[in-house]
């Protein structure tokens, strides 16, 4: 489990330099990224989605709140449910944004064959579960 920590770590690291220059860290990114398919998702919803619990979510949302990248709202069927959405600023940058996760997987994967490129995906998708 070492080496998938030390590979985590070099992954954040680059992405969170692609995407500095945005003003986004990775988590956000990943907050973002989970709401472009499927805007109004609740806050339980996106956490289910990105294996985060609700109090990590809660500085991260509160983060991007204060940003102006999304918006947070009472369920109108249900005032104790919290949806969130994403504001114009945050969908003019979602070309941005997958621009730079590209680029950090084309970072990370440089010098690997076609075949161990398959693979190392097909291994992390079966770590990811």
């Amino acid at each position: 489990m070492f080496l998938v920590a030390k590979a985590h770590q070099k992954t954040q690291g680059v992405l969170k330099g692609h995407l500095q220059p945005l003003g986004i860290t990775p988590m956000q990114c990943l907050f973002l990224e989970s709401l472009w398919g499927e805007d109004g998702l609740s806050v339980g919803d996106i956490g289910r989605r990105i294996a985060l619990d609700t109090a990590t979510l809660a500085g991260i949302l509160d983060r991007l709140v204060n940003g102006g990248w999304v918006l947070r709202e009472s369920d109108p069927a249900d005032g104790r449910v919290a949806r969130v959405y994403l504001t114009e600023k945050a969908r003019e940058v979602i070309p941005q944004l997958c621009s730079a996760v590209h680029r950090t997987n084309d970072a990370l994967l440089h010098g690997f064959s076609l075949e161990e490129k398959v693979l190392c995906k097909r291994f992390l998708r079966c770590i990811k579960g």
